[in-house]
């Protein structure tokens, strides 16, 4: 399919079949029940921290940047000694994914700005829509081109700017919004705006879309795992909308992968919360340091360090490191050196994490 043939939205016909229909009712569920369990954790970064970091890894290894979650981690301390290139491109998949965030809170949509600077931060250039030609998408084992995206900038920002009036303007289509970030996912991979970038930067339009509905409060529901898991299906269900115009395999694929992720990040969470409320117990009956600002930080930091507890509790560095080091002596956290300084790890958390 080249790019002549991608349709401007709204779509002309009614996509919602039955089975869809059907499939609906058990993903809103699931979607509600998750964003119930997410209001009950007392800070939001506990969350958007720990699950976001665990996106920015999976959703960038779908573009095989691979790295580990020690890495994710110690890159996140921000300590002499340890260099990562790939732990960084995760750091900067978690800021965009925080501003983009930042900007639908405030604004309440999702505007072609916002989608470029969440790409510009993912990417470390600001070069834009693409304006040069010569993208193709290819099939990874053959080579064989399999689409042809929109080559002029012209097109490439028509297209975009019609994206985004589908995007904000609840009149445009009636379809659950569940099928409309189905349809957007679709057009805006088809459209393929940027040079580099647009798988990551799809993925975040996603889980931003989930909470400018108000299907979730906080970005906290990512499908890159469900993706990798099932990653030729997904690049031949999007070739299959291109090819036959079939919608339903698509999109039917898209909400089982949010009523699976879900219903894992529920369980997640309600483990995150069994341990927080074991650490809360601990910590208030043995340590007259205790404060909730000090189990927020060892929850919001996998890996924490002296500087975190200084800023976090507005305590001096010695208090800081005192706290740390007696949690560390007692077992509660894991004290670790790299180059010349030390950090924290909360094992019990991280294991929770690593299994996910």
């Amino acid at each position: 399919m080249k790019f002549e043939e991608l349709k401007k939205l709204p779509l002309d016909k009614d996509i919602e079949s039955r089975k869809i229909l059907k499939k609906l009712a058990s993903t809103h569920r699931a979607l509600a029940e998750l964003k119930g369990i997410a209001s009950s954790i007392p800070n939001e970064n506990i969350l958007i921290n720990t699950l976001g970091l665990q996106e920015a890894k999976d959703s960038s290894a779908i573009e095989n940047i691979i790295t580990t979650h020690d890495d994710i981690y110690k890159a996140e301390l921000n300590l002499k000694g340890f260099k990562s290139l790939n732990a960084k491109e995760i750091q900067n998949y978690i800021k965009a994914l925080k501003i983009g965030f930042k900007q639908i809170s405030k604004n309440k949509i999702l505007t072609n700005n916002n989608i470029i600077e969440i790409q510009s931060i993912l990417e470390k250039n600001n070069a834009g829509f693409r304006k040069v030609p010569g993208t193709t998408l290819k099939n990874a084992t053959t080579g064989k081109i399999v689409y042809t995206p929109p080559q002029d900038y012209k097109t490439i920002k028509k297209l975009m700017t019609n994206l985004e009036q589908f995007v904000n303007d609840e009149t445009l289509s009636d379809f659950d919004p569940l099928v409309k970030m189905a349809i957007i996912h679709y057009q805006f991979e088809s459209i393929h705006p940027f040079y580099d970038g647009n798988g990551r930067t799809g993925r975040i339009i996603n889980v931003l879309y989930l909470v400018m509905n108000g299907l979730l409060d906080l970005p906290i529901l990512y499908l890159s795992r469900y993706i990798i898991e099932n990653k030729s299906d997904y690049y031949k269900l999007l070739q299959e909308i291109r090819e036959t115009d079939n919608w339903e395999n698509w999109i039917l694929y898209l909400l089982n992968g949010i009523e699976v992720v879900a219903k894992e990040t529920i369980a997640l969470i309600s483990k995150i919360k069994e341990l927080n409320f074991e650490y809360k117990n601990l910590l208030r009956d043995n340590y007259k340091f205790y404060s909730q600002d000090l189990l927020n930080n060892l929850f919001k930091h996998p890996y924490t360090k002296i500087e975190f507890i200084e800023n976090d509790l507005g305590v001096s560095r010695i208090t800081a490191a005192k706290y740390l080091n007696q949690l560390s002596r007692d077992g509660l956290l894991k004290k670790e050196k790299l180059g010349t300084g030390n950090y924290y790890i909360n094992v019990k958390l991280i294991k929770l994490l690593i299994l996910i």
